[in-house]
């Protein structure tokens, strides 16, 4: 491990790890998902708080929608590891902090965090300095998406079994892949053992989105193309349930960012929504 070439995670992972501080900090409670450990991975400048991406007004409809991603899918998996489910997926992990914020649910379970070399040495660093360490139960797995590498190969090597079933979670990835890579991806896991769920966030064209959000939209594909990582990819919520039906799900389903709001957010009397644009196909084997 010590001979792997490190590289701080990507934007996009340290933006929505201080969305969801800032969450904690700025928004009143009781607030949605708790979590500052992200940040203190990420170690921004003592003026993180002033960058325009983390302006509190302007950004509070991205910040509600990465709590409650985050929510949903937390609430999904502690459910799951109550019912025999004992695997825990993590594709495109970034500064997941699952296991260091829920040692109690996360130890009852093998939970394999996938990203790309360098910025996956970099974390298992950042864990190791700052005393959470790397809990056996808890494997960090490089895999290089960039050279085709077989992310499941990979996991299987680790010791994932892919005859018991699992729950594997895709945040923030299908916009930056084709098609056909996310096709391939939900064929994988459309074989994986009876019982598996899977849960994969994907962007709505602009058309779908609220007028107010279309802005934020543009602004986050700019920033995006600047930095080397276009969107490439958008769906339609038919779209995708189409892509993983013939990818091989016979039970997935649509759940809207916009549901969020009522789930999340209804009793709140400080405005505070999450933005529309981003849904979520959920399907299980």
């Amino acid at each position: 491990m010590a001979d792997e070439p490190t590289a701080a995670p990507d934007g996009t992972a340290v933006r929505t790890a201080l969305w969801r501080a800032m969450h904690v900090q700025v928004d009143r409670p009781p607030h949605v998902f708790e979590d500052e450990i992200g940040l203190e991975l990420a170690a921004p400048d003592d003026d993180w708080r002033r960058r325009p991406d983390m302006d509190p007004p302007l950004t509070s409809g991205f910040r509600a929608a990465m709590a409650a991603r985050a929510r949903f899918i937390e609430d999904l998996i502690i459910e799951q590891a109550d019912h025999s489910v004992t695997q825990y997926v993590i594709l495109g992990a970034g500064l997941d902090t699952f296991a260091q914020r829920r040692p109690e649910t996360a130890s009852r379970l093998r939970v394999f965090e996938v990203d790309q070399p360098g910025p996956q040495a970099w974390k298992r660093r950042r864990l190791v300095e700052l005393g959470y360490g790397i809990p056996d139960w808890l494997h960090l797995v490089p895999v290089d998406f960039e050279a085709s590498e077989d992310w499941l190969k990979k996991l299987i090597a680790v010791g994932f079994d892919p005859g018991q079933p699992a729950f594997i979670a895709s945040t923030g990835v299908t916009m930056y892949l084709t098609e056909d890579a996310t096709a391939a991806t939900l064929r994988q896991i459309a074989g994986l053992a009876p019982g598996s769920t899977l849960v994969m966030t994907f962007l709505l064209p602009p058309e779908l989105l609220d007028e107010a959000d279309r802005p934020g939209l543009r602004a986050s594909r700019e920033g995006a193309r600047a930095s080397g990582t276009p969107f490439i990819s958008f769906y339609t919520p038919q779209e995708m349930l189409a892509l993983a039906r013939k990818s091989g799900f016979t039970d997935a389903r649509h759940v809207s960012g916009a549901s969020h709001a009522g789930r999340y957010f209804a009793d709140r009397t400080d405005g505070l929504r999450p933005s529309t644009g981003e849904d979520m196909l959920l399907a299980a084997t």
